[in-house]
Formats: C-alpha cells, sequence, structure tokens
C-alpha cells in the first residue's frame, strides 16, 4: 500500500520548524507534502522571508514575533498537529538537511501499528559524518542508553514520527535542543514503542547549526537532568506504592 493511500485513513501532518530558512524551505514544503495531509511550518522569529515563503509553497504557516529556541519552536509543533487533529506527525528540519523524500521510513511503522515513536537514525546504515559531530552524538545518545533495557543509536535525530498515542502523552518542556532527549526519556518512562528507521543528513554551509562544542554540552547536561529527575519520580513512585500496601495490609 502506497504512502499516499495510507495518509487517507490517518491524518498525517508535518511540521517543519524554521529560522530563516527562506532559501530552503519552499523547495522542503513542496516535496514533503506528496506524503502527508497537511504541511506546517513553525516560523520561529525569522528575519527573512520565511513565512512568506513556506505559505506560497502551500504550508499553514504559525509565526512566533520572537526566536524562542528550538524546544520553543517544537512545542508549537506538538500543540499545532493536535490542534488541527493530526493522528500522526513527522517533524522534519527546513534547511534541506533531512530528505523528505525518506519520509515514508519513518511513517510507514506508525500507520502500521508498530510503533508509536520512529526516529530517523543517521547511523543505522553508514555513512559520512563530520567526526567531531559524530563524537558529540555519540555522548548524547551513551547518557540516554546507560542503565537502560531500551536503547537507541541516535538519540539526537529530530527527523521523527509520533502517533497519536505518544503525541497525547509527550510534553516538551525545554526550550534549547535538550528537548530531543527530553523526548526520549518521557517516551520510555510512559513505555511507548520506540523503533529506529534509517535515514541520511546532509551537513552544508548554510544550515543554522550552533556550536555543535557547545550544543553538546548543553545538551548531555540536559540528558542528565531529565534522567535524574525521571529515576527520582520513579523511586518516588515506588515509596508511594509500597506506603500504600503497608496501609491496607
Amino acid at each position: 500500500m502506497s504512502s499516499k493511500t495510507q495518509t487517507r485513513e490517518a491524518k498525517v501532518i508535518a511540521a517543519i520548524p524554521c529560522y530563516n530558512e527562506e532559501q530552503f524551505v519552499g523547495d522542503v514544503v513542496r516535496r514533503v507534502s506528496q506524503y502527508v495531509n497537511q504541511v506546517i511550518v513553525v516560523d520561529d522569529g525569522s528575519s527573512d522571508r520565511t513565512a512568506e515563503v513556506a505559505k506560497t509553497a502551500g504550508a499553514t504557516v504559525i509565526r512566533h514575533d520572537v526566536n524562542t529556541g528550538p524546544g520553543g519552536a517544537y512545542k508549537t509543533c506538538f500543540q499545532a498537529a493536535r490542534d488541527h487533529g493530526a493522528e500522526v506527525l513527522i517533524t522534519l528540519d527546513g534547511d534541506e538537511q533531512h530528505d523528505p523524500d525518506e519520509l515514508p521510513r519513518l511513517l510507514h511503522p506508525l500507520l502500521d501499528g508498530e510503533a508509536d515513536l520512529v526516529i530517523g537514525s543517521r547511523f543505522l546504515d553508514p555513512y559520512e559524518v563530520p567526526r567531531y559531530r559524530k563524537f558529540g552524538i555519540d555522548v548524547i545518545t551513551f547518557l540516554y542508553n546507560v542503565g537502560s533495557k531500551v536503547k537507541v543509536v541516535d538519540a539526537q535525530s529530530c527527523y521523527r514520527g509520533y502517533n497519536k498515542k505518544a503525541l497525547d502523552r509527550l510534553h516538551i518542556t525545554e526550550d534549547g535542543f535538550g528537548f530531543s532527549v527530553e523526548l526520549l526519556v518521557q517516551a520510555r518512562k510512559k513505555g511507548l514503542r520506540i523503533v529506529e528507521a534509517p535515514i541520511s543528513c546532509i551537513y552544508h554551509e548554510a544550515s543554522h547549526s550552533m556550536n555543535p562544542v557547545l550544543h553538546g554540552i548543553g545538551v548531555a547536561l540536559m540528558v542528565v537532568k531529565h534522567r535524574v529527575l525521571a529515576a527520582l519520580q520513579s523511586l518516588a513512585g515506588n515509596t508511594t506504592s509500597v506506603a500504600n500496601e503497608e496501609i491496607t495490609a
């Protein structure tokens, strides 16, 4: 069954957070539109023509008056998907780092009921990733995986798919890049089924990425923070359960 046929049975929305992406966003919107029912672009306070170009290409555009950061833009993506009745949400970058034609790889496990959250992984199929980027991603992924039975190979990819169950249960609190791992920590804690699908990623000079060292340190700290919070919440829940058993005994 083709992706177009399946999207008639479930409303699939692609959400693209953007900041000054007028050079690329129009092409991304047009290419991704063939696989989904609706494309939403969240313009996170751009100073260029991102919103205008995205709208001309056929996207529903939501504009922030000021730049809120990656997590802030993704919060709006999630809420917009809920407001528009999405049964599946696909998120991808607006700077053409992610290939829209690989979207079906993320979509099929969700439509087939095999997963609640699909990560587009850059490391399932080997290809060249700048060494300094790979090191940072490996550290962050290690911090997410350590001590857990549910492991992934790419905890930082933002090319992802979420079904309605995941949309209803996951909530972003981080404004920075730490939101990406925050969602995975929540998903694992809530027992959501996480799978990975192979994707490629194009790194180019015009893409808007912050200093990878600062980015890696910041996200690593967020991973530790959310892992500790999850552990404390689990401990508190276990303590409450034991106390209740003692009361009813």
